[in-house]
């Protein structure tokens, strides 16, 4: 598995400049924890890497694309179920999957609720699941454990240990815990100058 490679990647927006001739190199098929002050360029960053912002200038080596993502919000389709949401992402031989994960999460008498009827914590881990089942070789987490108390979210730190090996996983947090957890790296941001 290729590492994934920013070199000299600078964007703005507008006449803010988020990230400038920032450089930075994730270890394929391991964890980096990228963290830093909020305003720091983190969500940017994920943003390019997954191909929804272009760089104004440098370049990204190693993007495999498709890529999966959980993002700060939870982006779920509201009234499909906790097992659609989940699905509709999933390659058709890992459907039967779907399930099985979202009970390791706690999840299993929820499977057929709409996704509108659950809490937060709730729909945090049905897009956990939704990531972590979706087609790519990069799983990008910006801030996965939001909304969780702290056994679930050991729950799911437990979970996404025992299912993400071999993967590139870039993890946003502000969290010592939760670095220390899951990152091999770690990638300390500051605010472009």
């Amino acid at each position: 598995m290729n590492d994934l490679i920013l070199e000299q990647v600078t964007k703005g927006f507008g006449d803010h400049v988020v990230l400038r001739e920032f450089s930075a190199r994730f270890p394929g098929g391991q964890c980096t924890c990228i963290m830093g002050p909020s305003g720091c360029g983190k969500t940017t960053l994920l943003r390019l890497i997954l191909g929804l912002e272009q760089p104004d200038s440098g370049r990204i080596l190693g993007q495999t694309f498709p890529m999966a993502a959980v993002f700060q919000e939870n982006r779920l389709f509201e009234d499909f179920s906790a097992l659609s949401n989940v699905t509709a992402v999933c390659p058709k031989e890992r459907r039967s999957e779907a399930a099985q994960h979202l009970t390791a999460l706690g999840l299993g008498e929820s499977l057929h609720a709409p996704v509108r009827t659950l809490s937060g914590g709730m729909k945090r881990r049905v897009a956990v699941a939704r990531a972590v089942l979706a087609p790519g070789e990069i799983l990008v987490l910006d801030e996965p454990f939001t909304g969780l108390d702290r056994d679930t979210k050991a729950a799911v730190l437990e979970y996404l240990k025992a299912h993400t090996k071999g993967r590139t996983l870039l993890l946003v947090t502000h969290d010592p815990a939760e670095r220390d957890a899951l990152a091999q790296h770690v990638l300390n941001m500051a605010p472009a100058v």
